[in-house]
């Protein structure tokens, strides 16, 4: 196998900087199930302070996050309304069913984003007959859509419906920040209209592991409970946490980078032909590449790149998905482009 030279995967291949790796060396540490480990908690706390709820829980991974916000805010045999790719539906192992024993209620969304009547007709009625709709779900930014933002007046409208029939909403909010920075809206903002909502630090921001979710005190005390039943009650777990900080710190407002070379990415991909870029889509750090030539398929591309030196992952037959991070240049997406087109052309 061909070693990667330039990593659009994920964001979630980045590696800690020397100096996220100095903050973690250096953290106070203690017993985290006991309560104790002050770097934890100072994450614990920042966390919540920033998303403008009253308490967070550090957790091993945003599937993690999302699982234990499902299992408290629902009962076995509930429906959960969410967008039909979303990570929850796509990319949890059906956690949902398995930990949960709830039903999910898929909604096809347009860049991610589920239209109000659909989920007003996706809300079940009290009926003895059907499942009881007990959660909804929405993912900002929104991977498999190619980092789109979920718009603020859209979550609005929805929160509007979610209180009328009474039911909690969660925000996967993995790349939350990134959606932050693109649209100047403050995390707090996106967060005040949902019940839970989960933050990760290993992506975008380049920690090595890590996510927080954050609610009511009450919220975060049953969610305490749950983590540890689900195996994620962790120890000295300080030096992780550490990095989590150190990337609040440093590593949030860089993230425009990313978003410039994912522009400046599908800019140079969208003259090559054989291949289409949808504009509209490239909101954020991810551009969704699709292949329209009958001589290539999005494996055969992926191959080809794979044997440059170049990692992406092929979506499905049709869409090949990049993702721009801290730990790729400017001078690394031009390469890309040139790259691509001696493919393309061969």
């Amino acid at each position: 196998m061909s070693k990667i030279r330039i990593d659009l995967r994920s964001d979630t291949v980045t590696k800690p900087s020397p100096e996220m790796r100095a903050a973690m060396a250096s953290a106070e540490v203690g017993d985290d199930v006991y309560g104790e480990d002050p770097t934890v908690n100072r994450l614990q706390e920042r966390v919540a302070a920033l998303l403008g709820k009253e308490a967070a829980l550090f957790v091993p991974s945003g599937t993690m996050s999302n699982q234990i916000a499902i299992k408290c805010l629902t009962q076995p045999g509930d429906e959960i309304i969410c967008e039909y790719e979303s990570h929850i539906y796509t990319y949890e192992a059906s956690g949902p069913a398995f930990n949960s024993l709830v039903m999910p209620r898929p909604v096809k969304g347009h860049y991610g984003v589920m239209a109000i009547e659909d989920v007003a007709r996706a809300i079940r009625p009290d009926n003895i007959q059907t499942g009881q709709t007990s959660l909804i779900e929405v993912e900002n930014t929104h991977n498999r859509a190619g980092g789109t933002i979920y718009p603020l007046a859209e979550i609005e409208k929805l929160a509007e419906i979610a209180n009328e029939h009474r039911i909690p909403m969660h925000l996967d909010g993995a790349r939350l920040m990134n959606a932050a920075v693109s649209t100047g809206i403050a995390p707090a903002e996106y967060a005040k209209y949902f019940d839970s909502v989960s933050l990760c630090l290993s992506k975008g921001l380049g920690a090595p592991i890590g996510s927080v979710l954050s609610g009511s005190r009450n919220f975060i005390a049953k969610a305490l409970r749950v983590r540890k039943i689900f195996g994620g009650a962790m120890r000295q777990v300080g030096i992780l946490a550490a990095a989590g900080l150190y990337a609040l710190d440093h590593n949030v407002q860089r993230l425009k980078i990313d978003h410039e070379n994912a522009w400046l990415l599908a800019q140079g991909l969208s003259e090559i032909e054989g291949l289409y870029i949808d504009k509209q889509q490239v909101q954020t750090n991810m551009v969704i590449i699709f292949a329209r030539s009958p001589r290539w398929t999005t494996e055969k591309i992926v191959q080809q790149l794979l044997e440059k030196g170049i990692g992406m992952n092929a979506v499905d037959q049709e869409r090949i998905r990049a993702v721009t991070h801290l730990d790729v240049s400017r001078d690394q997406i031009l390469e890309t482009i040139e790259i691509f087109k001696k493919i393309m052309e061969a």
